[in-house]
């Protein structure tokens, strides 16, 4: 047969000396498309045929390549395989120390084996899309190391992807950034399989449904901090703390954002994904992992509300992810933002006054937004005006439950410190006692020295562990625990150590 093979790359063999093949090899990838035509004529007939008809062009045939996919559980290290797997944790892209982006991915299959991934790609868009937990990838020449006797992946020369909603009964479609890929009718009966097979047996653990939000506005803060205004055409049932960002440095329709005043929820954003956060346009569509959701109270009012934080860092998958207009969450979202009637559901809120304190500077700005207020028929409660101060020893000769209102100064509170609201509790004797001090703290630890540390506390799930031995006169056995990150070992200098003894 005569082959012709296109768009391939040009590279020198580092096993030519081992395997005594040619000096250079083809590398052929999706993502260049590469292909391959074949003729079914034998070479020498075919070349006789040409010397006769120079000028003809023979029709030559595309084959699509056939990919053969390595289960799970049949892993090897050192070797450069194709696979699928359902996502069981991922951390969206984010910046690696380096100037690559990086995405961690933790795949099972019905195997019941783990492998997780570490990728790493120059061009964000080259990284999976993965958008949530059961998202099913397509991973080619994705290459398998050994380390600690854990199989892990890592990118390797013309790694590719695809990912498909893991959905049972959704759409099988691939989403990719490259625009040359196969995909085989046998493999969508593989996709389904997966749908299945993951979905009957995480039924009872799945993560909590999660839905897309809408961008309306953003700001500035510091240089480590920035503020986004979201919201999915739903009112928190609580009140919700209003970040204090200037208006001049506030982007957004202001027409939009005073009428979506009392359903925006205002998300703070720290440290590495403030970069994100300031890329973003007004109306993208998001899917924020890992947001910590607190309850606080203001100095100088007793009304608790709920911040939205997202902090720096990736552990649990942090992040902020941004979903095209055609995922079926966007549509859906889309379609109820359009259904909402945004005059009914402000003429019938009343702003808090947590909102009013984060909203205007000043008397004169309060005064004309009132006004504002009587116009709309807008009622505004503040700080409960309709009941009277009340004196405290009032209060303390009246019978509970009763409702009131008092202005008092703050003498004292407890507990002053944090540590001093927790008790140390033995199961054993059912005691229970203080926490100790600093001083107290370095004594126990001193004494708790001496103690050999306990074998079978050695290599759990989540750190591994290595006895040494001290070169004292008095020679101590010491437990070196290197805590894994996401399920992996990290490199020595970033890992987070524990010592016993």
């Amino acid at each position: 047969d005569t082959v012709v093979v296109a768009g391939f790359k040009l590279a020198k063999s580092s096993t030519a000396r081992e395997d005594g093949r040619h000096g250079c090899h083809l590398e052929l990838s999706e993502e260049a498309g590469s292909a391959i035509y074949v003729h079914k004529i034998l070479g020498e007939c075919l070349n006789n045929f040409f010397l006769l008809f120079p000028n003809f062009i023979m029709p030559f045939q595309s084959v699509a390549p056939k990919y053969v996919y390595t289960p799970l559980n049949h892993l090897k290290d050192g070797t450069v395989v194709n696979l699928y797997g359902v996502v069981k944790f991922f951390k969206p892209p984010y910046v690696s120390k380096g100037t690559d982006y990086c995405s961690v991915v933790t795949l099972v299959d019905p195997s019941n084996v783990k492998l997780t991934c570490t990728l790493f790609n120059g061009n964000l868009d080259s990284l999976p899309k993965i958008y949530k937990v059961g998202d099913i990838v397509r991973f080619h020449r994705i290459k398998i190391r050994e380390y600690n006797g854990q199989m892990q992946g890592i990118t390797s020369v013309g790694f590719a992807s695809l990912t498909f909603d893991g959905t049972v009964g959704a759409p099988v479609v691939p989403r990719t950034s490259s625009k040359v890929y196969t995909f085989m009718d046998e493999e969508q009966k593989t996709i389904e399989e997966l749908r299945k097979a993951y979905w009957l047996t995480n039924s009872s653990k799945r993560c909590p449904d999660t839905s897309p939000v809408s961008s309306s506005g953003k700001g500035l803060l510091k240089a480590n901090s920035f503020a986004l205004q979201v919201w999915d055409g739903t009112k928190c049932p609580y009140p919700t703390w209003k970040v204090p960002v200037e208006a001049r440095d506030l982007e957004g329709e202001k027409v939009l954002l005073h009428q979506l005043r009392n359903l925006t929820a205002d998300i703070l954003v720290y440290d590495n994904h403030v970069q994100l956060a300031k890329s973003l346009k007004i109306g993208s569509f998001l899917r924020i992992y890992s947001v910590h959701t607190k309850q606080a109270s203001a100095d100088d009012a007793d009304i608790s509300h709920i911040e939205f934080h997202l902090h720096g860092g990736t552990c649990y998958g942090r992040g902020i992810g941004v979903l095209p207009e055609s995922n079926p969450d966007v549509k859906k979202l889309k379609a109820f933002l359009e259904s909402v009637d945004l005059a009914d559901s402000q003429n019938t809120e009343s702003m808090s006054s947590v909102e009013l304190d984060g909203t205007f500077n000043n008397v004169k700005d309060l005064e004309s937004h009132l006004q504002r207020c009587q116009q709309l028929s807008v009622t505004v409660l503040t700080d409960h005006q309709h009941l009277n101060n009340t004196e405290l020893k009032t209060i303390l000769n009246s019978m509970a439950p009763q409702q009131y209102r008092i202005r008092a100064k703050l003498r004292t509170y407890k507990p002053q410190k944090l540590y001093q609201s927790i008790k140390l509790h033995c199961s054993k004797c059912n005691s229970l006692q203080e926490v100790p001090d600093g001083d107290d703290f370095d004594f126990i630890l001193q004494g708790s020295a001496v103690t050999a540390p306990n074998p079978e506390l050695h290599n759990t799930s989540w750190y591994d562990s290595v006895m040494w031995t001290t070169q004292d006169q008095k020679p101590r056995k010491v437990d070196i625990h290197f805590v894994k990150h996401d399920e992996m070992l990290q490199q020595p200098e970033d890992t987070l150590l524990m010592i016993e003894g």
